[in-house]
């Protein structure tokens, strides 16, 4: 697992622009505010870009590689088209499965069960409906929290709506599965949960 994912705070700031189809983002780390790693939405097709102006924008496929900025692929994050529920997948470096994300029917606020490749549970993906705050959770025990109200570090990067920080905790192994399921997890809040 490449160094990068084994951080605990990653700075997420989204690009912006005018009529914007694809998501796009770069990840800092808070601290130097260096960029750590890219996150791009490049093969959308045209259908795809013509439903993200609409009411359907939810409904339509993505699929997000995060990259190093030298290029190194490290994960995939895809989803098909969401008719109601959205089931999302996170492959690693190889294309191979590392885990998905299954939407929970009549959550309050968003919820995804999070699951390993086995479709083992490993925790909860779990919103809160007045606020962007979101946290990864089994047993009462925060894995990772991601927030547009962060006050540590970096708090001054903020300066936008697109802009949030994800922190991990350190009960989270280094080079542990649930690292990049959490931080795939984050690049597909915004389109599933937040449009």
């Amino acid at each position: 697992m490449n160094a990068a994912l084994n951080r605990n705070l990653f700075f997420v700031k989204e690009h912006t622009g005018v009529f914007k189809a694809a998501n796009n983002y770069d990840i800092h780390d808070p601290n130097s505010q260096e960029v750590i790693l890219h996150c791009r939405e490049e093969n959308l097709g045209f259908f795809s870009k013509m439903l993200r102006f609409t009411d359907y924008k939810r409904m339509t496929p993505f699929h997000i590689e995060i990259r190093t900025p030298m290029g190194e692929k490290l994960l995939t994050v895809k989803r098909g088209v969401s008719i109601i529920l959205s089931n999302v997948e996170v492959l690693d470096a190889n294309d191979q499965l590392v885990g998905k994300f299954k939407q929970k029917f009549f959550s309050i606020g968003g919820k995804f069960d999070v699951l390993d490749a086995n479709e083992t549970f490993m925790c909860t993906l779990q919103g809160r409906w007045t606020s962007w705050d979101f946290k990864f959770v089994k047993d009462n025990v925060e894995f990772a929290h991601v927030s547009k109200q962060w006050a540590g570090l970096g708090r001054e990067m903020f300066t936008s709506a697109d802009n949030y920080m994800l922190q991990i905790n350190d009960k989270v192994p280094v080079a542990h599965p649930l690292r990049i399921l959490i931080l795939g997890a984050v690049m597909c809040i915004d389109m599933v949960l937040k449009e």
